[in-house]
């Protein structure tokens, strides 16, 4: 299994540097999954950041844009840094995404060696109990959780099972980089939350979305008549 389209500007990178994986429906993409990626990137010494648009999720809702909407704007708006990859693959497909699918593709992909690290908010973090198979993540990749200034994770806020993971996995991104996969690696996020909901609820009520959006999404999403009802 191989890793298609990804952005043509994604440099080489040595076989041992951490990769990045960023998932999500980017409906639409917004600033605050950008600065997320940015500081990963900075915390974890990534060599690249794949982001990963979803096709079905199964826990949600269908999107409210079209999957070949999606991919453009995700397109347009990391194609300013060359850290940033696209990977489509889940798009391309009429099966459930499940995350654990997704990282067990990428591990083939990139070989038992290379650290993955799964970025998440600590919001989605918590409610990791709830995932698919959502133990057999730490056999393909780190979690990199991020957390807002002020918030630290709590053993004592988390269902069993997953404060018994937090406590026995829990390290450092230096520690991350040194070993493929098994760790929970909390980081500061210094950008303020947005969320997808919030920006599509201000493009359907015509407010200003500037500083939510790239300034190519918010063209694009303008020219194509998106997020209007």
């Amino acid at each position: 299994m191989s890793v298609t389209k990804m952005s043509s500007t994604a440099p080489a990178t040595p076989s041992e540097t951490p990769v990045g994986i960023l998932g999500g429906t980017f409906d639409p993409i917004h600033k605050a999954h950008l600065r997320l990626a940015e500081e990963a990137s900075a915390r974890f010494a990534l060599g690249r950041v794949l982001f990963i648009p979803a096709g079905h999720p199964w826990h949600r809702a269908a999107p409210a844009a079209a999957a070949a909407d999606r991919v453009a704007m995700l397109r347009l708006a990391i194609a300013g840094n060359s850290t940033f990859a696209l990977d489509d693959t889940e798009v391309r497909t009429e099966a459930p995404g499940y995350t654990v699918d997704t990282l067990e593709r990428l591990r083939a992909n990139f070989g038992p060696q290379r650290p993955l690290v799964l970025l998440l908010g600590a919001d989605a973090f918590l409610g990791l109990a709830g995932w698919h198979r959502w133990q057999a993540l730490f056999d393909f990749a780190h979690l990199g959780v991020a957390t807002r200034p002020g918030h630290s994770l709590l053993p004592e806020t988390m269902p069993e099972a997953l404060a018994k993971e937090y406590r026995g996995r829990l390290a450092d991104p230096a520690a991350a980089a040194l070993s493929p996969f098994g760790l929970i690696v909390p980081f500061v996020l210094s950008a303020g939350t947005t969320s997808s909901t919030m920006v599509r609820g201000r493009l359907a009520s015509g407010a200003a979305v500037g500083d939510l959006l790239p300034d190519c999404v918010s063209d694009y999403i303008r020219q194509h008549h998106l997020y209007t009802h």
